[in-house]
């Protein structure tokens, strides 16, 4: 199996970079101490990953598209897919990277798959445990039949290009509770609230409000996959009760935030 560097972490399968394969096996995984903050920007893979926090919540960007991963959930990434892996709050990170030649699945694009209790202890146990050749072997042909899709509608938070409409942006996502309104944030970097609104609909395909809501959820998802009680997480992102910021995760993803996180829990089988 080849190997590449991503920036600041140990090495990983991939491509460009590469050097003398793993004899292990047919899969590897690999363990990623991510503090908060950590970003390992746009790169790809020669092999297909499954990107997964067995502790704290990962964000993986994929184009337009944007994942936020809890525990209970993991993204496969199909080889040669550019994208880049964040984690806001500590995070442990552990991939699992199959060469495509070895690999049963057959998924052609990035696919949220649940992680129950047995596919946890089964890449757990690859990781952490030297096994011989044959137990190794059997323990790999099990992974793929663990690979359960779920339906999760990922919270988008698409960012603006003008200067003046992302500097509003950035400072919302490191901010999410902050309460000013377009006419206070237009004062502050220099245009009108009209301007702004227009902005934010033209380049990011949502009113400033439903973007502020969904960047609001996505950071409640990171202070939840920390097990933060939901009133401490709806006060830290902008909301003045818990039941409001459920009706408005409800509104947006389909699903309360309690059923979000337990998507994966209690499913081992196959798909």
């Amino acid at each position: 199996m080849s190997l590449n560097r991503q920036p600041g972490a140990e090495p990983a399968p991939g491509g460009k970079g590469a050097v003398p394969g793993d004899s292990r096996g047919a899969l590897r995984v690999m363990n990623f101490e991510m503090p908060g903050g950590r970003r390992f920007e746009r790169h790809e893979h020669s092999a297909h990953q499954l990107a997964w926090a067995a502790a704290g919540t990962l964000t993986v960007d994929i184009g337009a598209h944007s994942w936020v991963l809890p525990p209970t959930l993991a993204l496969w990434i199909p080889a040669g897919t550019p994208h880049t892996t964040s984690a806001t709050r500590p995070a442990l990170m552990r991939s699992v990277y199959l060469l495509p030649r070895h690999s049963p699945v057959r998924r052609p694009g990035p696919t949220v798959v649940a992680v129950g209790p047995l596919l946890r202890e089964l890449i757990t146990h690859l990781a952490d445990t030297p096994l011989e050749p044959g137990p190794r072997a059997r323990a790999e042909a099990l992974l793929p039949d663990l690979l359960r899709p779920v339906e999760v509608t990922t919270i988008e938070v698409p960012m603006p290009r003008d200067e003046r409409a992302l500097r509003v942006a950035e400072a919302l996502v490191a901010h999410p509770a902050d309460p000013r309104s377009l006419d206070e944030w237009g004062r502050l970097v220099g245009a009108s609230a009209r301007t702004l609104a227009r902005l934010f609909s033209a380049e990011t395909g949502l009113s400033f409000g439903r973007w502020r809501t969904r960047a609001r959820l996505r950071a409640g998802l990171e202070h939840m996959a920390v097990n933060r009680p939901l009133t401490a997480v709806a006060h830290r992102v902008g909301y003045t009760s818990p039941s409001s910021f459920v009706a408005a995760f409800r509104h947006e993803t389909g699903r309360t935030p309690g059923a979000y996180f337990s998507a994966g829990q209690g499913q081992g089988g196959g798909d």
